[in-house]
């Protein structure tokens, strides 16, 4: 460019995107002549390709992911009510759910289900271990933050009437959540509870209705609607239908399915009826006492369980069509006590396995044998 060609620049500025824009004159117009910086537009270029990759790292990892979890109640006696021991409900788990993935948890009554459930969305504080939710520790994050936290999960209790305060109506129920949250005004809030009402498929005219005017199954549908009220990233279902009759209970399963199939929610889907958690489950993880023994693809835990426990529990769903009745062990023994657990494998204590000695002082973790498929190193529970 030439000293003459300079001195006809009258104004010059960057449009942001890697390219100078000068303005010429150039008798007997002015005109607009954009040159573009090829560096600065490489630099531009470069930044954005940075930026997709930290945003599909971020979405390839789990949205939660549960690590060496451990929920121990203590228990206290005599005169000055001392500590005289511990209840393991929870007892070194690991577990990851991934954007629209369901993860079914299974097990016997009293395994630590509902307690690993109400950990994670910290309406008990865990002993030990970590639970990282969107990236966050919020393990021992205090009251104050949890509470902003809270409306990215939220929970589906097992007996809606007990969850559901008998004093409060419907809508009082259901935006009691944007209330908490201070989430909109008082007629915004309105028409999300219509809103909300429209898709758990009850009647508008609930709204002033109370909890005890409804059937089991459509309180389970108030419960459900309250817990989406403030657009969750994550549902944890503690055994939403096993209070209700058996033609309910295909119906909520069914909202639950159509909700994840328009809303994208993953969940946490707790339950002891391994058909039920087999219709709604990706991904099936096996609990007992206060452990996770076998986790994997709910396609193959069915096709192809590992560990004994899994496959009792499996042997156990019953059969409708008589013709193919199986025949089948019941399990012998009880379920130790969470309280003094056996030194080894505690299912292998249950059934007297052969082989529980060499269970004795191992340390007994999940391991994986194939790809996504995780079983106990037992040595007494898993076949080799």
């Amino acid at each position: 460019m030439t000293e003459q060609e300079d001195s006809n620049i009258v104004n010059e500025r960057s449009d942001g995107m890697g390219q100078i824009i000068k303005l010429r004159r150039s008798e007997p117009f002015t005109v607009w002549v954009r040159e573009i910086n090829i560096e600065a537009a490489r630099k531009q270029i470069l930044s954005q390709c940075s930026n997709r990759q930290e945003e599909s790292d971020q979405m390839s990892l789990p949205l939660l992911r549960v690590e060496e979890l451990k929920m121990h109640f203590p228990v206290r006696g005599g005169i000055l009510s001392r500590q005289t021991g511990s209840v393991k409900a929870v007892d070194g788990v690991s577990i990851s759910i991934r954007e629209g993935e369901t993860l079914g948890l299974v097990g016997e009554s009293g395994c630590g289900k509902s307690t690993l459930g109400k950990s994670i969305v910290r309406l008990l504080k865990p002993n030990s271990g970590k639970i990282i939710f969107k990236g966050q520790n919020i393990t021992n994050m205090s009251q104050r933050s949890l509470r902003e936290k809270r409306q990215d999960f939220q929970m589906v209790f097992q007996d809606p009437a007990e969850s559901l305060d008998a004093r409060m109506s419907v809508g009082q129920l259901v935006s009691e959540p944007l209330v908490i949250q201070n989430m909109g005004n008082r007629h915004e809030r309105n028409e999300r509870v219509f809103e909300l009402l429209d898709r758990v498929g009850l009647p508008r005219t609930a709204v002033d209705k109370f909890p005890f005017e409804f059937s089991g199954g459509q309180r389970q549908r108030i419960g459900i609607a309250r817990a989406l009220a403030v657009n969750p990233d994550l549902l944890v279902l503690d055994e939403p239908v096993s209070a209700l009759d058996v033609s309910v209970q295909s119906q909520v399963l069914n909202l639950l399915m159509e909700l994840q199939r328009d809303l994208g929610l993953p969940y946490l889907f707790i339950a002891h009826d391994l058909a039920v958690v087999k219709h709604v489950s990706d991904r099936i993880a096996v609990m007992y006492l206060g452990k996770i023994v076998e986790m994997t693809d709910a396609e193959k835990i069915y096709r192809g369980p590992r560990h004994a426990y899994t496959k009792a529990l499996i042997e156990a769903i019953p059969v409708t069509d008589p013709s193919k009745m199986r025949d089948r062990e019941p399990l012998e023994g009880e379920v130790p006590s969470p309280m003094n657990p056996p030194g080894g494998c505690a299912f292998g204590h249950r059934v007297n396995a052969s082989q529980y000695e060499r269970s004795k002082g191992m340390d007994i973790r999940l391991e994986e044998i194939e790809s996504g498929h995780w079983v106990s190193n037992c040595p007494c529970c898993v076949e080799r």
